[in-house]
């Protein structure tokens, strides 16, 4: 597990009679229990060593909240709130991939194959190297993106950018329009210049044109269009 819930009230109350040191050590315990899944080892020196209690008092400590908050089974020790948590973690984790699974059978149920083979071969191709023949790197990196970015200043307009623009717009010069469209903005300055999607800033700045001779190519009103979703870096 990478997240837990930490509930301060419940936290504090069950912890205020400890010392600075002992509340230290438990909630080592707490984090490691969480990262591996699974009861602290049953022998006390083993667990003081993963927490890295190392002086007398931290070792002491270790073994006065092990005692006080867990509970010895053969397989380590037990603490119930981190083995509710746990268990409602792997559950959810286990449905999750129940639903994977099924969408990935209905959707290719009608192909050749199973449908686990279909994913390993698409999960594989994520990892491969892109085609570059039609687009660059750097257009697949701001195309879309969790983080808001900007447009990289000496980003080259993709193919399918330009497809877009042509099939969309076939009265604007797309080489053109995107030259004003990085010049613009590169040119924004702070949150406004930053966007989380690119490729659809794009599609929204080409529709938005006035329709104009070649080689005339200018922005409707640059501050009045939207023209896609921004966000902070």
């Amino acid at each position: 597990m990478n997240y837990y819930e930490h509930h301060l009230g419940d936290y504090a109350q069950a912890t205020a009679h400890l010392s600075f040191v002992e509340d230290a050590a438990y909630s080592r315990c707490i984090r490691k229990y969480y990262a591996d899944e699974r009861p602290l080892p049953p022998n006390i020196a083993a667990v003081q060593r993963l927490v890295g209690a190392r002086t007398l008092e931290e070792r002491e400590a270790v073994a006065v909240v092990l005692r006080e908050f867990f509970v010895l089974a053969a397989d380590g020790w037990h603490n119930k709130r981190c083995d509710e948590e746990i268990a409602r973690y792997q559950d959810k984790r286990t449905k999750a991939k129940r639903s994977a699974d099924a969408r990935w059978s209905k959707g290719h149920e009608h192909t050749d194959g199973s449908a686990d083979a279909m994913r390993t071969h698409s999960e594989g191709n994520a990892h491969q190297t892109p085609d570059t023949r039609h687009h660059s790197s750097t257009a697949d990196a701001v195309g879309k993106s969790a983080r808001a970015s900007r447009l990289p200043k000496d980003m080259a307009m993709p193919e399918d950018w330009a497809k877009f623009c042509r099939e969309t717009r076939p009265d604007l010069d797309p080489a053109e329009t995107f030259a004003v469209f990085r010049d613009y903005w590169v040119a924004k300055a702070g949150q406004a210049g930053c966007k989380l999607d690119w490729l659809a800033t794009w599609r929204n700045w080409v529709r938005n044109q006035r329709a104009q001779p070649r080689g005339k190519q200018a922005p409707r009103s640059f501050d009045d269009i939207d023209y896609g979703e921004s966000g902070l870096l």
